[in-house]
């Protein structure tokens, strides 16, 4: 396999919707952007993103919005709303929309290791 080159993209998040940043970082973490796109590759760049805490929430997504696990343990459902998520570490937010985005296989974990949120 060829060596990748990987550069490093910062985003400012202040005033944008999470949805559309959320699809912006996936097309750089999944090297869409580049002419060499194949899927089968991982040969996205790093993303940097700053002012996730200035992040705009459509609707009533801020209050409404649950993410809900389970343990796998009777009785074991989770539920925690995003504002309360937001609060402690907007972040996590993001990662989680992102997350979601990226294609479940093998090479998600690698993926979403090169986003690191400010």
């Amino acid at each position: 396999m060829e060596n990748i080159e990987r550069k490093t993209h910062q985003i400012d998040a202040t005033g944008k919707p999470l949805g559309r940043l959320a699809t912006e970082i996936v097309m750089i973490l999944r090297g869409k952007n580049k002419p060499s796109f194949d899927p089968a590759v991982d040969a996205g760049d790093y993303v940097e993103v700053a002012n996730c805490d200035k992040i705009k929430f459509s609707g009533k997504k801020l209050e409404q919005k649950e993410y809900i696990w389970h343990t796998n343990h009777p009785g074991g459902l989770k539920r925690k709303k995003v504002r309360d998520v937001f609060a402690v570490n907007p972040g996590e937010v993001l990662k989680e929309a992102v997350l979601g985005m990226l294609p479940k296989n093998k090479l998600r974990d690698k993926m979403i290791k090169r986003l690191k949120t400010k």
